[in-house]
């Protein structure tokens, strides 16, 4: 197979670093996400990814399947409906998932979008647009008739709390009955990233100013905008060891409930609650 480079930085690196993470969890043969678009991404790019990024760890597998067994179900009741990905990366959900209707929207930054498009060209029910999903432009792209569910794995971490609430308070506004699903690291970690976090000595990560409680997450989402309707959070760990077996016990105990990231789930009414 033919290798290919591919010249990243910043954040738009850290697609490679989820990519790591998902592949190599796909080719397991007691995988918890099989993903054969995303082992030929990764198999196809000139990276040392261990030397960058360590052993792998399945984090990102487990969440990529979160929002599969929510987005599916989505799907079967909204068909033709749209969905809008954020930070798209290299993920491959629109692969794992199309149900042959859907219209889907990958946000993401220039550089991003480009060596997207090398691995998984655009088609017209599945199109990219090269921009900041801070750049609400893209909002005028949506076609809301038959339902929008917006994604945002891996992103809402890295800007500023306040961006981040702007950002989906004109989401929810803009498109009524929108859904939105997003997750979130804890303080502790947000604090770690910001004094310079090295995953291996050849990486260091990107500073996530935005860190939050899962306990603080359904308030806070709450006060965004009145026409949320429901916030549903859960944690996730990575795929198999001890982290894995432990995650009911996280999940179950108020002391430990914060520790790990979670995910967002927010649903939306059509028109503003009173």
């Amino acid at each position: 197979m033919m290798s290919s480079e591919v010249d990243l930085n910043g954040v738009p690196l850290t697609m490679l670093w989820t990519l790591h993470n998902r592949a190599s969890e796909s080719k397991r043969a007691d995988a918890i996400l099989r993903d054969p678009d995303c082992e030929r991404i990764y198999d196809s790019i000139a990276f040392d990814y261990h030397r960058h990024f360590g052993a792998p760890d399945g984090t990102h597998a487990v969440r990529s399947k979160r929002f599969d067994d929510v987005i599916r179900p989505w799907l079967a009741a909204h068909p033709g409906g749209t969905v809008i990905e954020l930070a798209a990366g290299l993920e491959t959900q629109f692969q794992r998932c199309d149900d042959g209707l859907v219209h889907w929207l990958c946000v993401d930054v220039p550089e991003s979008i480009a060596v997207r498009a090398r691995f998984l060209p655009a088609s017209p029910r599945c199109r990219y647009l090269p921009i900041s999903a801070l750049d609400l432009t893209w909002l005028d792209e949506v076609d809301p008739a038959r339902g929008v569910f917006v994604t945002a794995q891996g992103l809402f971490m890295y800007f500023r709390p306040e961006q981040v609430q702007q950002l989906c308070t004109a989401i929810i506004e803009r498109m009524p009955g929108v859904e939105l699903m997003f997750d979130t690291i804890p303080p502790w970690f947000s604090r770690k990233t910001m004094r310079g976090y090295r995953k291996t000595p050849h990486y260091q990560a990107p500073g996530m100013p935005w860190g939050i409680r899962a306990s603080e997450l359904p308030e806070l989402v709450r006060g965004w905008s009145p026409r949320v309707s429901e916030v549903r959070i859960t944690g996730f760990a990575p795929a198999h060891g001890i982290l894995a077996t432990t995650a009911p016990l996280f999940a179950a105990l108020p002391v430990l409930r914060d520790i790990p990231p979670a995910i967002a789930h927010v649903r939306t009414a059509p028109d503003a609650r009173t």
